[in-house]
């Protein structure tokens, strides 16, 4: 059977007629004429031929989000067990686990990687799946969820039956009739320093049923109490808090209900900005330490944060100005480091790194988030390197790492990654040996120097793969040892790479690592996972008692990062320790008109390299001429890198020296920048999950800056490329924007306009989408299942089963290639045939 998309395109038969009865001229009655013509209207009518495959594709979309996964995973593997048995030999099968984004498993895996699961948007993987269906073949979609989409289904039915695709759907039955859970946690978006913060909450449950919540600010529990929900299902409450502490604080509540079938909508999280006033952070891990004091003297409003496990991007709301005191990246929170590459580049802070042996590469900043933005590069080059470094590479390929990541590489992948990153930034002089373990050892690469074979030795590290079964930590460990033990070099290091959530064995390892430590040798972990995973202290520790430092991140993305970091850290970092003269340069003039009489000489400084377009103000005067003083501008903010200690060892000399307090307190001021302009000022609100921006600005700001407008830039925590909102001008004077925020990861940004920066955040969304369960977006599922031509899926075996359906193959590729011979036939006829 033939169809025609476009069958009025016959009416130019006629046409063509008339008009070669007319114009006899043409002779458009010629045979290659009339075939090209016949050839040029079959084109514009498109035929369709009828094509039958046999087989059906079956898309079975799995709902992986928060709320779905405690719902499906009991019963999911015998679901795909059904599933799979029913599948013929024509047919072809393929999962797409989704949840706020959407991605096709890997064939042997068991999910894919799913990073963004605090939303439901089965839209998205509808598209996705019609997307990726062959047109020729009969196809059906399957979707298995709780049936709760966050993203509205109002185009999915029409998209469905204009592709020809039938959704099906098997929802897993729940009595939500015992459900506890938390339906409202408001709070202000920002209260004036020591003023109370006003919280209402709403929670539901069985009528009479008492349970008892908890109320966290930070890591603190700041509350807790019973309640018992009326006759209603209801409880309310009004809770209040006088926070002491500027920045944003994340309260969180949550209830305690040890029978409740659906746990996971028992919480939330509310960010709340305490006004009071700026201010400059020092983070140090010196309790009384003079930095502060110096920024103190002269009245900054200074706070001093030694205990790290307080902070958080909160911390930088407030804030002019941070200084980094000679902390280690490792010892920081999670997302901290993000934070503040934004909070400079976008909201126009000021940033100071400052020397010490836990500082620059030394302290594992190289590849860190704010890598790019200090003005000095912190890996050594090869010709300053001074001890050689042995280096062994234990790598986890247990059966858990052959999930898929959002990018389409496996978890394997990206540590294969990272290995070889840690083998290109390893020295000509320095040997490697790398390792594999699941239940066992397996040598990738035996001890082997890098110079001559670094191609080699990299594209022996990609090739590792997953082989199933755990990772043995011990017997990992001991195999490292025992080939690391047959180097010479100086200095012996272990880099073990796990996952925090299936390390094995631990065996004798503390004996183990004794005998490494005691040979002067190093043991750093890399966690896949979070350091509140079940075998993340067992980590923890082998990195304690190896005497190095502990990575975690539940991102497998940035493995690679924190391989890097780690290998900088170890083979091509140093601190100076023996004094070295200081030379003035120029740049002083850029941060103050004041000429500085500078100490003679510092006890030590991270050796460090000046970046272009980079400014220094003081350098050594040994062979390496390295900067000691170096600053410049990044986005709308400033960074500075002070590379020798202003605190602890090695800082006796210039703390000792007059112009010590003169230093700090200027380059606190540099660092500050101006205050805040007027006639411009930023109102914020919440509405569900949608964050309102008012932009209000005098006719004096407008008269200053003509021919420009505002630029709003904003940033989710768990990304790391900034976006963009549009301007709506309600009036003369006030602009207004929407920007949609996600659940679960708080959203910083910023309104720019000229040289003001006008910062906000961080907000986040204190209505959880993800766990509400209206009757009316299951009821909108159903229909947009009945509408495509499907149903409820009653016995998965049987999803198969299908009619013969005929698909129609267009001819219009074939017709065009038809037609273009005949038109060069006619071509030549008409030039050479004549003659």
């Amino acid at each position: 059977m033939m169809l025609f998309s476009q069958p009025e395109w016959f009416l130019l038969i006629p046409a063509l007629v008339f008009v070669g009865w007319l114009h006899r001229g043409l002779r458009l009655w010629r045979p290659l004429r009339v075939l090209c013509l016949a050839l040029l209207t079959l084109i514009l009518v498109d035929p369709h031929a009828e094509q039958i495959k046999p087989g059906l594709d079956l898309w079975v979309l799995v709902d992986r989000s928060d709320s779905a996964r405690p719902v499906l995973d009991p019963t999911l593997e015998e679901w795909q067990q059904l599933i799979e048995s029913g599948q013929g030999p024509d047919d072809t099968l393929h999962y797409l686990d989704f949840a706020a984004e959407a991605s096709e498993r890997p064939e042997g895996a068991r999910f894919a990687e799913i990073n963004a699961t605090s939303r439901t948007d089965i839209p998205l993987a509808v598209q996705m799946a019609i997307a990726g269906r062959d047109p020729n073949r009969a196809a059906k979609i399957l979707l298995l969820s709780d049936g709760y989409s966050t993203v509205p289904l109002t185009e999915t039915a029409e998209h469905l039956r204009k592709s020809g695709l039938p959704l099906y759907t098997r929802i897993p039955p729940v009595d939500r009739s015992a459900d506890t859970r938390l339906e409202r946690f408001r709070l202000p978006l920002r209260v004036g320093q020591g003023e109370p913060v006003l919280m209402e909450v709403q929670a539901a449950g069985e009528p009479g049923r008492t349970v008892r919540y908890r109320l966290m600010r930070g890591a603190d529990a700041i509350g807790g109490n019973a309640i018992t929900f009326g006759a209603d299902g209801r409880a309310r409450l009004r809770l209040l808090d006088r926070n002491p502490h500027s920045g944003s604080h994340r309260y969180t509540l949550a209830l305690e209900d040890p029978q409740d079938p659906i746990p996971g909508n028992n919480r939330s999280d509310a960010w709340v900005m305490i006004e009071g006033g700026p201010r400059v952070v020092v983070i140090s891990q010196y309790t009384d330490d003079p930095v502060a004091g110096a920024l103190q003297r002269v009245g900054l409003p200074v706070q001093l944060v030694t205990d790290f496990s307080t902070l958080t991007p909160g911390t930088l709301s407030g804030a002019r100005a941070v200084l980094l005191n000679n902390v280690p990246a490792h010892t920081l929170p999670a997302g901290l480091l993000q934070a503040l590459s934004f909070y400079v580049t976008g909201q126009g802070g000021g940033l100071a790194m400052l020397g010490g042996k836990h500082s620059f590469g030394s302290g594992g900043y190289f590849d860190s988030p704010i890598d790019e933005i200090l003005p000095v590069s912190m890996e050594l080059k090869e010709d300053h390197k001074k001890l050689a470094v042995a280096m062994a590479i234990v790598l986890d390929r247990s059966g858990s790492m052959s999930a898929s990541t959002g990018s389409g590489q496996t978890k394997m992948d990206l540590a294969n990654a990272g290995a070889a990153e840690t083998v290109t930034l390893m020295g000509g002089h320095d040997a490697v040996t790398i390792l594999a373990v699941d239940s066992g050892p397996h040598m990738v690469v035996p001890l082997t120097g890098v110079t001559g074979n670094q191609p080699e030795i990299v594209r022996r590290a990609r090739s590792v793969v997953s082989m199933g079964g755990g990772i043995f930590v011990y017997t990992g460990l001991k195999a490292a040892w025992e080939e690391l033990q047959k180097a010479t070099a100086g200095q012996k290091h272990i880099i073990l790479f796990a996952d925090a959530a299936d390390a094995e064995e631990p065996g004798d390892y503390q004996k183990l690592l004794k005998t490494i430590t005691d040979a002067g040798a190093t043991v750093s972990v890399i966690g896949l996972g979070t350091d509140s995973d079940v075998d993340a202290d067992f980590l923890k520790d082998v990195a304690t008692r190896g005497n190095g430092r502990s990575f975690f991140s539940a991102n497998a993305a940035d493995i690679p990062s924190l391989f890097a970091q780690e290998t900088v850290a170890v083979t091509r970092s140093a601190f100076i320790d023996e004094p070295v003269g200081c030379q003035p340069a120029t740049g002083w003039a850029e941060i103050s008109p004041q000429p500085m009489d500078w100490p003679q000489q510092v006890d030590g400084y991270n050796l460090s390299y000046l970046r272009p377009r980079a400014a220094s103000a003081l350098h050594t005067t040994d062979e390496y001429q390295a900067p000691l003083l170096a600053f410049w501008h990044r986005g709308s903010g400033r960074t500075a890198a002070i590379t020798f200690p202003l605190s602890g060892p090695y800082s006796e000399t210039v703390r000792a020296w007059p112009g010590y307090g003169d230093l700090i307190q200027t380059l606190g001021r540099w660092l500050i920048g101006t205050d805040q302009p007027r006639g411009l000022g930023l109102r914020t609100r919440l509405e569900g999950s949608t964050l309102l921006l008012d932009l209000f600005y005098d006719e004096q700001w407008a008269n200053e800056h003509p021919g420009s407008s505002p630029v709003i830039v904003y940033q989710q925590l768990d990304t790391a490329t900034p976006a963009h909102g549009l301007w709506e001008r309600l009036s003369p004077g006030h602009y207004r924007a929407r920007l949609p925020l996600p659940t679960g990861q708080p959203t910083l940004g910023a309104v720019q306009w000229g040289d003001a920066t006008l910062p906000f955040g961080p907000i986040g969304v204190q209505e959880n989408l993800e766990w509400q369960t209206p009757a009316t977006m299951l009821q909108a599922l159903r229909d947009t299942a009945r509408l495509s031509g499907g149903g409820p899926a009653n016995l998965l075996e049987d999803i198969w089963l299908t009619d013969e359906v005929s698909r129609h193959q267009s001819l219009r590729p074939v017709l065009i290639l038809l037609l273009a011979a005949a038109f060069l036939a006619e071509a030549a006829w008409f030039r050479w045939g004549r003659s």
